[in-house]
């Protein structure tokens, strides 16, 4: 089966204010997400491999394309993450399936020149379902400040029958960030960092 998109929806959204504070630097955070056709969708299917060889791959670069478009441009995103939502005539494993394979995710990591992995969240849910999408530093995955999620709904998806795919990204991390990184953490606890990007 090949991919069959339904829609795509873009969300963006910039923070100006945050706890009742001007933004030093506002907080951009944007998704786009694809509606697809559920190839396995009310049945049982043992072999996932097929589909998944034959939409990951076209289905990551379209929705890397857009973002990185959106952005303007890959090296501006700071922060990444990925989700899907699978509509209740589909299984959790079906939205895993699509989003956890190189053949999906490598488009994004190698456009945004990333290091860390994609966060992610997959889940199942009707028309309107909240999608939450977890952002992480695309270099360095202990850097708090960009512990971010975008959440967002799109109200006549998934069908039964779809799963909503996205990507997510973010220029800037939270406005007012001040809880530190996790390394100063493992220091104060008497851990000898020499290399952060390793714990």
């Amino acid at each position: 089966m090949s991919l069959e998109i339904r829609k795509i929806v873009v969300h963006d959204e910039e923070t100006l204010i945050e706890g009742f504070c001007e933004a030093k630097s506002p907080l951009r955070m944007f998704a786009v997400a694809a509606v697809i056709k559920n190839p396995w969708s009310g049945r049982y299917v043992d072999d996932l491999k097929p589909e998944i060889l034959s939409i990951a791959p076209p289905l990551g670069e379209e929705l890397t394309q857009r973002i990185i478009e959106l952005a303007g441009g890959g090296e501006k995103i700071e922060a990444y993450g990925k989700a899907a939502v699978v509509g209740l005539d589909g299984e959790i494993e079906h939205a895993s399936a699509l989003i956890h394979t190189l053949r999906f995710g490598n488009f994004y990591r190698e456009a945004v020149g990333a290091k860390s992995y994609l966060s992610f969240t997959n889940t199942r849910g009707p028309a309107n379902a909240s999608i939450m999408v977890p952002l992480m530093d695309k270099n360095d995955a202990g850097r708090r400040s960009h512990y971010l999620t975008i959440q967002f709904s799109i109200a006549d998806a998934p069908r039964a029958d779809e799963i909503v795919v996205v990507l997510g990204g973010s220029i800037g991390g939270r406005p007012h960030h001040r809880i530190g990184d996790r390394y100063q953490d493992l220091k104060d606890l008497g851990h000898d960092v020499e290399n952060p990007a390793s714990v």
